[in-house]
């Protein structure tokens, strides 16, 4: 029987706030987190700008950050939503002292920008503060038996998946998707023509990982394709999910950085989310840490097969290859669909 991921500590109570309504308000929108002690002073504020899945996460990373010493009286001030659309967002004015994306190319633009130090990932870590995986979310019991990518593609299957041209995560599930196929001897032409089935039985292609997560939960689909750590705070809450991690899945890693005009503050809350402390919080609400020392107190599931995105050309060959509006192997697909491809 798999061992809970969560059992290092029992699940913070930020995660106790609503079922369907708490997931509902994780599409968008931002959060003030103060961490002030009666009598402190003020110790500064910061501006997060993240993709939409890890609010909750955030706050318990806040209350837990409240309580250390240079923590004290820090104003956390935050916006979250689909991954691309932020990116975009900062770049026209968005105030930020931190951003955390889904994915790289989303830190790219920012770092183009001129807004963030080229040198972002040149750390212990990579410039990646959380790792997940892509999972498949499904109805209690499985009634589908819905367990390998084969699975998805099946005659009456509805899948649900965020649209690519908003949203990390919907990158991270096509090329999970794809690299799947890749792994299990297909040709790159057999893979592609698998994204082009499964597109086809998708019934929902919403904005950002959290509105999929939400339209799943409203009873569309048979099953989400979804981060790991989005199905785990869902079950968390008592949602009526199951989670399956699928024999061959990539490795979802999300990079975080400070913008070259960050605070005090906003430095003090980066160097937590890094550290072992707050990469213990991330662990605790369902993200797999980046420090090898913290990820080895979980037990999170151990797929069959785990790659990284690297092993299909690295983010920058499969951005363009797959996922330009105008060229790519996704727009192309989407575009036989009807389904827009406008670039955020």
């Amino acid at each position: 029987m798999q061992k809970n991921p969560f059992q290092v500590a029992a699940p913070s109570s930020a995660r106790r706030f609503g079922r369907s309504a708490a997931i509902a308000g994780l599409a968008l929108g931002g959060l003030a987190f103060t961490a002030l002690p009666a009598g402190a002073a003020s110790g500064g504020s910061a501006n997060l700008v993240a993709y939409s899945t890890p609010k909750p996460a955030y706050s318990a990373l806040a209350a837990a950050f409240a309580k250390t010493k240079a923590g004290s009286g820090i104003t956390i001030s935050s916006s979250f939503g689909p991954s691309g659309t932020q990116a975009t967002s900062v770049i026209a004015g968005l105030p930020a002292d931190i951003v955390n994306f889904s994915l790289t190319p989303d830190m790219t633009k920012v770092v183009k920008a001129g807004l963030v130090s080229s040198s972002w990932d040149r750390n212990a870590t990579k410039g990646m503060v959380t790792n997940s995986i892509v999972s498949f979310i499904v109805r209690p019991g499985n009634p589908k038996h819905i367990t390998t990518w084969a699975d998805l593609i099946k005659p009456g299957v509805g899948v649900v998946t965020p649209n690519v041209f908003s949203s990390g995560s919907a990158k991270w599930n096509l090329m999970a998707a794809y690299g799947a196929q890749i792994s299990l001897g297909k040709s790159p032409a057999q893979a592609q023509a698998y994204l082009g089935k499964l597109l086809k039985n998708a019934v929902a292609q919403p904005s950002s990982a959290s509105a999929a997560l939400q339209t799943f939960l409203s009873g569309q689909g048979d099953v989400l394709l979804d981060y790991e750590d989005d199905g785990l705070y869902a079950k968390s809450q008592g949602e009526p999910v199951t989670v399956v991690t699928p024999p061959q899945t990539i490795l979802i890693q999300n990079p975080i950085a400070l913008t070259k005009t960050a605070s005090p503050a906003a430095k003090a809350f980066y160097t937590y989310l890094l550290s072992p402390a707050g990469q213990t919080v991330w662990g605790k609400q369902g993200y797999r840490p980046v420090l090898p020392s913290v990820a080895a107190k979980f037990n999170f599931p151990k797929p069959k097969t785990l790659f990284t995105i690297n092993k299909l050309g690295g983010w920058t060959l499969v951005n363009t290859k797959f996922f330009d509006p105008q060229t790519g192997i996704v727009a192309k697909l989407e575009e036989s669909l009807g389904v827009s491809t406008a670039s955020s």
